[in-house]
């Protein structure tokens, strides 16, 4: 049976980090270090849930600019370091982002988001998005202390809707989220933007399209049973 309720990451997925481009191009002297940085942010959450020494993602993301920069033999001020985290706060989404979103809804289906970053941090970002309407809750993995892909995770969205955690489907740009969600018993759809792809190791969701309104045509598609 198809999954009702669409449970959406937000970085990356929903909204583009690409916008912040430029201004690591500006303190940084190099844009690529947006990626960089992004990736060793990644990897600071999996140390801190496999090591059991959870802090929120903000705190992450400024210790990861601080490593990036002392790669390049160099630091950032605190106000540089405030600039780019308040840039985090202010993504805009990606272009179909919001048209698929509303025809999800209503159709009917139940949206959520769920995200690493900390619930201030995501309630802002959804709003300044113009995303909130879409959305009856914005779930942050700080309520279990651990982030994405840990199977915690998503059993808590699962909770936090009043449903089994079958009848969620997780919707997101990369492949490590996709595989926690598959493997905590969760659907899942991936999302292949530009630089994405699924793990060749890992089960492949049932539904992957290049965009949100790709993904949203497969997932209206199934429910019609086309």
């Amino acid at each position: 049976m198809p999954s009702s309720v669409l449970v959406f990451d937000v970085n990356e997925t929903l909204l583009d980090l690409k916008v912040l481009n430029p201004l690591f191009e500006r303190i940084m002297g190099d844009s690529r270090c947006r990626q960089e940085w992004f990736g060793q942010l990644l990897r600071s959450s999996l140390v801190s849930t496999v090591t059991g020494s959870y802090q929120d993602f903000g705190v992450l993301a400024r210790g990861a600019l601080r490593m990036i920069a002392a790669r390049r033999g160099s630091s950032l001020s605190q106000g540089s370091e405030d600039e780019i985290l308040e840039g985090l706060r202010q993504l805009p989404p990606h272009p179909e982002v919001p048209g698929a979103l509303e025809r999800l809804q209503e159709r009917g289906l139940r949206l959520a988001a769920l995200t690493n970053s900390p619930p201030a941090v995501a309630e802002a970002q959804i709003r300044n998005a113009g995303l909130e309407r879409f959305f009856e809750k914005v779930l942050s993995v700080d309520a279990v202390r651990r982030f994405k892909p840990h199977r915690e995770v998503y059993r808590y969205a699962a909770r936090t809707l009043g449903i089994d955690i079958s009848e969620m489907r997780l919707v997101a740009a990369h492949d490590w989220d996709v595989t926690g969600a598959l493997r905590a018993g969760a659907r899942a759809a991936f999302v292949s933007r530009p630089g994405m792809v699924l793990d060749p190791l890992a089960a492949t969701p049932d539904i992957v399209g290049d965009d949100l309104s790709q993904i949203a045509d497969r997932i209206l598609a199934q429910i019609s049973g086309i």
